[in-house]
């Protein structure tokens, strides 16, 4: 059998090591040094040449160990698996999810330009893109998910900097409404303001799905991100973030994280392998609890709007884009607990299996309120428009059996 005919999830096991390059350890040791001694000082000028982009690597020449801030092989080893999943030509690791975006947008993005984006997105996100980059200088325009192509287009041409748009971003599902963006249709509004001296390039944050059930980059995306603390991580015992595309955009991302210094360390890159070995079989019995999860939450009545993947209307928009992007229901559920924000603190207050925190994707339910969370520093007037309501609460499915689930939200919501 030919190793490049397997699954991702058995190349998860071997894919990118040599044991016999480490005594035959059958799982790659942690590599806990800062630097790499060289062979020659040929060697090390060829190095640095090609870890600061100065030539093009000549054909079988790979990029050699230097320095724990260049690379590393347990962060070498972990880029090349999470290539895999997405298909994708290369893949740069960072520190965080937060790490991951603010290189991302400060790789592609300058003074004057225009950046467009979805919302709702991550409240970091949404802080960065409209603190940071302001003060920046860069424009920001904000769609939702109601907008249609014709109206996004409008908005940009209204713009007055359609001639600087340089980036549409897109967090789809979004966080933590679920709702959808139609990654082919912001392709195409990128392609009507390309020019021939400036690319439009079209990031989407898949966090919500994890590399398992979608894939960005097959619809069009240039970039996509991952805030890897939560399903590729998946045990709330890390902290990472990771960007993949082509070798041309991932050179420019990698060349930058060189110089900010924001890659993740070996311990948490010799992590994060691990938890790729169980990436499958973890988030699919996390959909299967998601799944019985929202059938008890959909007929109960201290509970309104739903949102569910496995319940869109299959007549709508949404559905449709539902269909082309994604293979499953996902994990995450929002829903507004009837009442106000007090309802909701007791409903939360009263939780016993599942954890009241922030953060998502891990093999323990967590639940949240976005209003007075993640999503605090949003204006009110925004948060209302964008749906996040002062009772909607987030909820991530783990791996607990959905009975025990079940049993502990009808027991909180009991008290509301």
């Amino acid at each position: 059998m030919k190793s490049n005919k397997m699954r991702p999830e058995s190349l998860m096991m071997t894919h990118g090591y040599k044991p016999e390059l480490s005594e035959g350890s059958v799982k790659p040791p942690l590599f806990l040094t800062s630097t790499f001694a060289f062979k020659t000082a040929e060697e090390g000028k060829a190095f640095f040449e090609l870890a600061y982009g100065l030539r093009e690597k000549d054909q079988a020449e790979e990029l050699g160990l230097i320095y724990s801030r260049i690379n590393n092989p347990n962060l070498e080893i972990l880029e090349e698996r999470l290539c895999l999943w997405d298909k994708a030509d290369q893949c740069a690791v960072f520190e965080s999810g937060m790490s991951a975006i603010s290189t991302v947008l400060l790789e592609f993005l300058k003074p004057g330009d225009l950046l467009v984006y979805s919302m709702p997105v991550y409240g970091g996100t949404n802080h960065f893109i409209n603190h940071v980059l302001k003060d920046l200088g860069i424009h920001t325009i904000g769609f939702s998910p109601k907008h249609s192509e014709s109206e996004i287009i409008e908005l940009i041409e209204n713009s007055g900097k359609k001639d600087k748009l340089s980036m549409i971003y897109v967090e789809t599902p979004a966080n933590p409404t679920n709702d959808l963006i139609d990654i082919e249709m912001c392709k195409t509004i990128g392609n009507k303001f390309e020019k021939e001296d400036q690319q439009v390039f079209l990031a989407v944050d898949n966090t919500y799905m994890g590399p398992l059930w979608s894939s960005p980059l097959s619809h069009g995306a240039d970039l996509v991100l991952y805030s890897a603390t939560k399903y590729i991580g998946g045990h709330s015992d890390l902290i990472a973030g990771a960007v993949l595309g082509n070798s041309e955009v991932m050179q420019r991302v990698k060349v930058l994280r060189t110089f900010l210094g924001n890659m993740p360390s070996p311990h948490t890159c010799w992590l994060l392998m691990r938890s790729l070995e169980t990436l499958k079989v973890r988030m699919e019995q996390q959909a299967r609890n998601a799944q019985e999860v929202a059938n008890f939450l959909k007929e109960h009545p201290k509970v309104k709007n739903l949102n569910y993947l496995g319940f869109l209307d299959k007549s709508s928009k949404n559905y449709e884009v539902f269909k082309r992007q994604y293979t499953s229901n996902g994990a995450m559920i929002s829903f507004e607990v009837e009442g106000k924000e007090s309802d909701a603190f007791r409903f939360l207050n009263h939780l016993k299996l599942v954890k009241l925190a922030v953060s998502l994707g891990g093999t323990e339910s967590l639940i949240q309120l976005p209003a007075s969370m993640t999503h605090i520093g949003l204006d009110p007037a925004l948060k209302q428009q964008i749906g996040i309501t002062e009772s909607l609460v987030r909820l991530s499915i783990g791996i607990e059996h959905h009975e025990d689930l079940i049993a502990d939200i009808e027991q909180a919501l009991s008290v509301v």
